[in-house]
């Protein structure tokens, strides 16, 4: 890991760390994060039946890593920040899921530390925790020898075009709507006052890299219709038409060029047998 990469990994551990404790309360309520959440675990619980294990990447407060203990998965929850992991670890206590679920302090730059590595059956990253390393194609690299015959990886990753942020050139809010355009060192980002870097990636990155041991499964955009979470208000606001967005999305989700305009895309792909 080179220096710079090194320095904006501090810089996103103090952010999320900033972020840990006022997490759930700000966000776990928004309808836009518990639409997305669900289209997420629905692919999941799609390709990786119960019961199989699960490495997760950047876990946050725990959401996920409790939601599929709580299902019947075997899930080893990772994340970079000491304040996230502590989250993760609390709500693990209070579900009473130790046996199903455990968590560890790591960063997806030091996946050798997993010693032995184990095999997985799934590898889950959520919500653009990848998009916070400029040296994405290292990380990858780590994929093929975690997972078990047939396993699934599923990233939840944000594009370098998002059509609701360009339609924000119309209202004048030119510096988010461009935040992604050709940002090709990093575009500024900042998290409760804690600046970092943020990349943003095309789902073929992903694929030519892995195109040698995995097989596309799925793709998909998300809040490409349904619009982004900092939209809350609105769709608060609006219930009926918040209910057509998502009926829409969930119609073209899989459809170009739906699925490559969103906030998010889903990519889902299988090891080679």
């Amino acid at each position: 890991m080179t220096d710079s990469i090194a320095n904006n990994e501090a810089k996103v551990e103090a952010a999320f760390s900033a972020q840990a404790k006022i997490f759930d309360a700000e966000f776990c309520n928004n309808p836009v994060i518990q639409y997305k959440r669900q289209r997420v675990r629905t692919v999941v619980e799609t390709l990786v039946p119960q019961g199989s294990s699960i490495l997760e990447l950047n876990c946050g407060t725990g959401e996920d890593a409790v939601y599929f203990g709580s299902r019947g998965y075997q899930v080893l929850a990772t994340d970079l920040s000491d304040a996230m992991v502590d989250e993760t670890h609390q709500k693990i206590m209070l579900h009473e899921l130790e046996n199903l679920v455990t968590v560890r302090q790591l960063s997806f730059h030091n996946l050798d530390q997993l010693n032995p590595p184990g095999k997985f059956d799934l590898i889950f990253s959520n919500f653009g925790g990848l998009n916070c390393t400029g040296d994405l194609n290292n990380v990858l690299l780590y994929f093929d020898r975690l997972l078990n015959r047939g396993g699934v990886v599923t990233l939840v990753m944000m594009p370098g075009f998002c059509l609701w942020e360009s339609l924000l050139l119309f209202k004048g809010e030119f510096k988010t709507a461009t935040r992604r355009f050709f940002k090709f060192n990093g575009s500024a980002a900042i998290i409760e006052g804690k600046p970092f870097k943020c990349f943003y990636y095309a789902p073929s990155f992903i694929t030519s890299r892995l195109k040698n041991q995995f097989e596309v499964e799925l793709m998909e955009g998300l809040c490409t219709i349904v619009p982004p979470s900092y939209k809350e208000a609105f769709m608060v606001k609006h219930p009926g038409l918040f209910c057509k967005l998502k009926e829409m999305e969930d119609h073209y989700k899989s459809s170009w060029p739906w699925k490559l305009w969103g906030d998010y895309f889903i990519l889902s792909l299988r090891k080679k047998c």
